[in-house]
Order: C-alpha cells, then sequence, then structure tokens
C-alpha cells in the first residue's frame, strides 16, 4: 500500500506520539525524529532518526534521506534556516517555514504580533545581559514576567517582584533556555481574571475555532487545563479576531495553539504556538475531533467539520519528582476506576524512558455529563493522585 502521505516529525514527544496515532489512522508513514532513543513518537511511528534538531547537517540529511511530503515541527528549538532551505527547495514545512522561524523564539513572534499586526500585548523589553535586565525593570517597573526567548514547558520562566529578583530571574532565564540565544524578554505583569488557550485551524476553507481551554500553570506550564471555559461573547469574539489575524500572517495549514490572557472582555496576546499545545491534551475526551485530529487533517488537506464539545472536560498532569531510568508506573486500575455511568475517565501513560523534576509522564483526563468544568476538574486531578511514580536507583 502506497501511504497517503510520508510524514518526518521534528521532536517525539507525547504531542508527536498522538499526533502519529492521527496520522497513521489516516494512511501516512510517519519519521520520528529526536535527540534521544525511544522518545514517545517514535514507539508508534514507522520509522525513527536520532539527532539534534539544532544540528544543522543531521537535519538536512534526515530530509535528503527520506524526502518527506510534510516536515512537522513538534518542538522549537530547531535551525529553522534549513527548514527554510528546504521549503525553498520545494518542500512543504508545517505550516510553513517562516511560522517555525518566527515562532522558536518569543521575541520574532511577539514581535510581529504588537509591532506589525496591532494586537494587544502586554508592554515589554528584551535583554541579552544582566545589566539589561536592570534596565528594563527601571524602565517597565516590577512586577515582570521573565522568560528566555527560546524554551518550552515553562522552563526559565519567573516572576521578577523586587529589585533583588533580578539576578536570581537572570541566572534561571539562561539555565532554562534552548538553542543558543542567550535573550530574555521581560514583560509586564499582568492581572488578569484567566488564561486560555484558543486552538485555531487553518484550513483550506478558511480559518476553524475550538471551544476556548482553560488552564492552570505552575513555573510556567501547565498543570490542568479543562474547556470549555466561560468567556464574555465580546472576549470571545476579540479573542477569535485577533487568533485568525496572526495565524494568516504566518501562512500554511494546521493547527496553532495561541494563547490570551483575559480581563473582563479586555483579550492580550500572549504566546502561539504553529502545532498542537500541551494544554489541548484535554481534547482527547471533550471534542468530537481532537487537536491531533484536526492538525493532521488541515495538513492533508482534508474537510474540517463542524467541532462540537462532548461534555465539560478537563485534563491533570501527573509529574515526575526526580532523575530516575529506573521507575514504573502503577495507580491506572485506581485512577480508571473513578469513572461512573455519567463520568468518563482516561489516561495517558507517556512512556518516556528516563525521569526527571516536573517532567510531564502522563495525563488524566475526564468527562462529565452531570456536571460543569469544576466536576470534571476535580475528577481529573483526584485520577492523576492515583498513579504513583515508584522509583528504583535514582541517578
Amino acid at each position: 500500500m502506497t501511504p497517503t502521505a510520508k510524514i518526518l516529525l521534528l521532536g517525539s514527544g507525547e504531542l508527536g506520539r498522538e499526533f502519529v496515532i492521527a496520522a497513521k489512522r489516516l494512511g501516512c508513514h510517519v519519521i520520528a525524529c529526536d535527540s534521544y532513543a525511544a522518545a514517545p513518537a517514535m514507539q508508534v511511528a514507522d520509522q525513527c532518526e536520532i539527532f539534534s534538531m539544532l544540528d544543522a547537517a543531521a537535519l538536512g540529511a534526515a530530509i535528503e534521506k527520506h524526502q518527506p511530503d510534510f516536515i512537522v515541527p513538534e518542538i522549537e528549538a530547531i535551525r529553522t534556516e534549513i527548514l527554510a532551505d528546504y521549503e525553498g527547495k520545494g518542500f512543504t514545512v508545517v505550516p510553513s517555514a517562516r511560522a517555525a522561524q518566527l515562532t522558536m523564539n518569543r521575541d520574532a513572534i511577539r514581535d510581529l504580533a504588537a509591532s506589525e499586526l496591532g494586537l494587544n500585548t502586554s508592554r515589554y523589553l528584551y535583554a541579552e545581559s544582566r545589566e539589561e535586565l536592570h534596565a528594563a525593570v527601571a524602565e517597565l517597573g516590577l512586577p515582570l514576567v521573565v522568560k528566555p526567548v527560546m524554551s518550552s514547558s515553562g522552563k526559565g520562566q519567573s516572576t521578577m517582584r523586587s529589585e533583588a529578583d533580578i539576578d536570581t530571574s537572570w541566572d534561571y532565564a539562561a539555565a532554562g533556555m534552548r538553542g543558543d540565544r542567550l535573550r530574555v524578554i521581560a514583560e509586564q505583569f499582568i492581572d488578569f481574571d484567566y488564561e486560555i488557550t484558543l486552538l485555531t485551524i487553518r484550513a483550506r476553507d478558511g480559518v476553524h475555532f475550538c471551544p476556548p481551554i482553560g488552564h492552570r500553570q505552575e513555573r510556567g506550564d501547565y498543570r490542568e487545563s479543562w474547556q470549555p471555559t466561560a468567556m464574555s461573547a465580546a472576549a470571545l469574539q476579540a479573542a477569535q479576531d485577533m487568533a485568525a489575524k496572526v495565524v494568516d500572517a504566518l501562512g500554511g495549514y494546521g493547527l496553532f495553539g495561541v494563547e490570551f490572557f483575559v480581563k473582563g472582555d479586555s483579550v492580550i496576546f500572549s504566546e502561539l504556538s504553529p502545532r498542537p499545545h500541551d494544554t489541548g491534551m484535554v481534547t482527547l475526551v471533550s471534542q468530537t475531533l481532537n487537536e491531533f485530529d484536526l492538525h493532521i487533517r488541515a495538513i492533508l488537506g482534508l474537510p474540517i467539520p463542524e467541532i462540537t464539545l462532548l461534555g465539560a472536560s478537563a485534563s491533570a498532569v501527573v509529574l515526575a519528582d526526580r532523575d530516575c531510568s529506573d521507575f514504573s508506573i502503577t495507580g491506572l486500575a485506581d485512577a480508571l476506576a473513578l469513572a461512573t455511568p455519567d463520568t468518563h475517565v482516561d489516561a495517558r501513560i507517556f512512556s518516556k524512558p528516563v525521569t526527571r523534576p516536573y517532567r510531564r509522564m502522563g495525563v488524566t483526563l475526564a468527562r462529565v455529563t452531570d456536571g460543569d468544568t469544576d466536576k470534571a476538574r476535580a475528577v481529573a486531578v483526584a485520577a492523576a493522585g492515583k498513579i504513583v511514580i515508584n522509583y528504583g536507583a535514582s541517578e
């Protein structure tokens, strides 16, 4: 059988794993790439390649070797200039090489949103040294949120509330950065009511939206997400208008995770990922088509039907707390036993080969038909609490 498409997946974490499953259901051939063996997506893909996405020669060699129909980034830290080179040679980068280049760095996407598109954002400055961070504090005031311009899963993010925090925030951001650019963004702390992810699908027939996803973060990384999130009609329309504007500017086809802060009817653009979003794991139980199904459909040019909710739903992460390569995960039976006739409970164990402090090792999912998102959240959190990581020889 000839596959419907050959996909080179760059990054093979838990989001990549679910994407591979969705792509395989539609007959695709997937080559999963990452810097370490037995990454989650590699375990379900047709082939795998092990190399650093920041190794330009290795990345180019993988593209030349496999001649993919689609190059699909799953992570930010990639030699995006290589993607641009190969796009110029006729290869298709999802959603586009320009999108990968701009969103790889928070400074590029923020400048696009604020300066070129005129979206509502927080005030911000960049710093490439401790001295420049001190200058940013003097100009913007405190508190400020500090993040590396290139990182993921909240790594390196902190909030400065006093001048005594400046050096600590700089050191933490420098330690948490990915890639080779020592630069941070210092942005005004937003006194928001809540924050959302608006999953936005740019397809050949136009732009589609999933119902907004609420989420809770710790250390800059998501811990819970839920759907739907109550928003005023004005706030939702503002978020959709801004999301459509930015994804159209980036171009290409696929699903984008667009993050906003919301206060009353005021909506402030925060960040964007041109790929499935971690908070969107809740869509594995909440929607008629999950974010991974929608991503592959948009990539392949397949129809995007009306997206409807199946019920109030939530996700909660299962976190490791130490470095270990000898571990087991138990408690699934206890977690899934929380299901009732009115409450669906599920889980995903990511099968990562090693643990690290705060590393996501799994997620629990809940959908209720007799309650709201508060009940779904409580069930998802309770289920996550039943799952135990048993550590052997710690390293």
